[in-house]
């Protein structure tokens, strides 16, 4: 029997890796995508450990001319996509004064986190749309990890933070598309997760944490977004769509 096709942009280290290697211990098989293959391999034998068929393509979210292609090229090799997840995302270049980012520093954040995703997005969805039943009655949906950056401002990452808002609309704008498909279409806000992106603040937010900023007192791990994206693209949530799940330890809950 065919395993269901994930498809996890950014999917050859970190977040996307926890995903990955989840999804193919939930029976998926796994198309990745990142703009650089170098040292994927562990990732790749992870995935192969859990059953599952896994390649990875080469691609920059942010070259849109290329997503229909990529799309086919994914689908000739793993059959119909029944799950994306929208993982793959840049930071900010650096920290700056709201008062003094640029033009370039902003369209290079904007043109992968959200205009990048949006088509991207809109290639996968126009595939699952045309296909009339999907095999096996399998759930198919979309995730986006966004970040509680969504909704929490950080003036020194504004370009990084509008981005994440942005996506959040998008969430909202595909499920009510896409629902009467019976696709459902999620948000992951993660919290202050430890991986290779956050090393070089790993001291100041030990601190931070330490102070108390987050209220479960620790740092979120890639298997915690994990999770929460594998139990949404195996359909326990087949009633929801346009739903954000916040996995930040409660990072994100107003208090005072």
């Amino acid at each position: 029997m065919s395993r269901p096709l994930a498809v996890v942009t950014g999917g050859r280290r970190g977040i996307g890796a926890g995903i990955a290697i989840e999804l193919a211990g939930r029976g998926f098989d796994l198309a990745l995508t990142d703009i650089d293959t170098t040292d994927a391999a562990d990732t790749l034998a992870a995935v192969t450990a859990q059953g599952a068929r896994v390649t990875l393509f080469q691609a920059n979210l942010g070259d849109t001319a290329r997503h229909s292609e990529l799309v086919d090229e994914i689908v000739a090799w793993g059959g119909p996509i029944t799950c994306l997840v929208n993982n793959a995302g840049v930071p900010a270049a650096q920290r700056t004064d709201l008062l003094e980012v640029t033009a370039d520093a902003y369209d290079s954040v904007l043109d992968v986190n959200l205009r990048g995703t949006f088509f991207f997005t809109q290639a996968v969805a126009r595939h699952m749309v045309a296909i009339a039943v999907p095999t096996g009655n399998q759930p198919r949906c979309i995730v986006t990890i966004s970040s509680v950056s969504a909704e929490m401002a950080s003036i020194a990452r504004g370009e990084y933070c509008l981005s994440k808002a942005g996506l959040a609309m998008l969430t909202k704008l595909f499920a009510l598309r896409l629902a009467p498909h019976d696709i459902g279409v999620f948000e992951v806000r993660p919290g202050i997760i430890r991986t290779s992106m956050t090393q070089a603040v790993a001291t100041t937010y030990d601190q931070r944490i330490a102070d108390g900023l987050v209220p479960m007192a620790r740092w979120g791990t890639s298997h915690d977004v994990a999770q929460a994206v594998a139990a949404l693209a195996s359909g326990q949530f087949a009633f929801a769509t346009g739903t954000v799940i916040n996995v930040d330890g409660a990072l994100s809950v107003p208090r005072f």
